[in-house]
């Protein structure tokens, strides 16, 4: 049985078609255009792509299914709001039916939600009872699974784990709250933390890593410099990984998850970050002395995993 995949970004429309075991046998991608029914359109057309390089017809495929950033309702199958293509109350699913067979069902999840179920089904999550998987990116997206199925709350507006709030009436965050996880703990703010530091400290290695460019800082460099001995950036990362411990460790103490898993561009950096996140876990996981607890682990799919857990959407609804 065979599965399509649609992953809607903002830049590019990844499509890709996935056996029952979650590998992807073809792949289309195609650069995002603007207005609902162009992104409709340009979505069957990377799907078509996908379709064609693993060999597989429109009739073989069991179902299609979209991850979307946004708000999503998936029941009626809209884009409820989602301000990179000024989508509001957009009927996607209804768009993108045209382009296949009446009888194909379609699905569309919000695209964290989808990612976090490709981990689930055949990433860190596989074989478990229960995942809890955030991804830390330019924000902190959110996704969890409960008895082998998606949770998204009462309103499908549920797991938005980057809101809840880590330190009371701190930074401002674009949702409009102060003291976000994801204003601490995101690779946006990991980046903003490191400039302000180099700002204050100009003989930090950290410029030389940057090339003197304060525009040039990534996620990465703040890692490295530190593993080079770096003072500022050790307390740059100290403090990042003091904040994230402290957000996993409470996403723990409110789902005690079989597998709690993180994923995004920083998760890169390996047991440099994980070990110290698990000696915070360890320390302050309020089931730390049960026989059965929450196992931390890294993220597995990469970019794959949106696209993966979008196609065996119907598996888990």
């Amino acid at each position: 049985m065979h599965y399509l995949g649609i992953d809607l970004g903002g830049i590019n429309i990844a499509a890709a078609v996935v056996s029952e075991a979650g590998e992807i046998l073809g792949r289309g991608n195609i650069p995002t255009p603007r207005g609902a029914e162009a992104v409709a359109d340009t979505m069957a057309a990377a799907a078509r792509l996908a379709a064609e390089q693993a060999g597989v017809s429109w009739e073989e495929l069991a179902a299609v299914g979209i991850g979307s950033p946004g708000t999503i309702d998936p029941q009626r199958g809209v884009v409820q709001y989602w301000s990179n293509l000024d989508f509001e109350n957009v009927p996607l699913v209804d768009l993108l039916r045209r382009h296949f067979p009446e009888r194909l069902p379609i699905y569309m999840e919000n695209d964290a939600n989808a990612a976090a179920l490709g981990e689930y089904a055949v990433g860190a999550g596989r074989g478990s009872t229960s995942m809890v998987a955030i991804t830390l990116g330019t924000g902190i997206g959110g996704g969890a699974v409960f008895n082998g199925k998606l949770y998204t709350g009462f309103n499908y507006a549920g797991m938005e784990v980057g809101h809840f709030v880590l330190e009371h009436g701190g930074r401002l965050c674009t949702c409009g709250r102060r003291g976000c996880f994801e204003t601490y703990c995101s690779a946006t703010a990991l980046i903003r933390r490191t400039r302000e530091s180099m700002e204050q400290n100009p003989d930090s290695l950290l410029w030389k890593l940057a090339e003197g460019d304060l525009s040039k800082v990534n996620g990465r460099i703040p890692f490295e410099a530190a593993g080079m001995g770096d003072a500022t950036a050790g307390q740059v990362v100290d403090e990042y990984i003091e904040y994230l411990g402290c957000g996993v460790a409470s996403l723990v103490n409110i789902f005690q998850p079989e597998i709690f898993c993180i994923g995004g561009g920083i998760s890169n950096q390996g047991e440099t970050l994980m070990a110290p996140v698990r000696y915070i876990l360890n320390r302050e996981d309020y089931a730390r002395n049960n026989a059965h607890r929450t196992r931390l682990m890294r993220a597995q799919l990469g970019n794959d995993a949106g696209i993966i857990g979008a196609a065996l959407l119907p598996k888990f609804r």
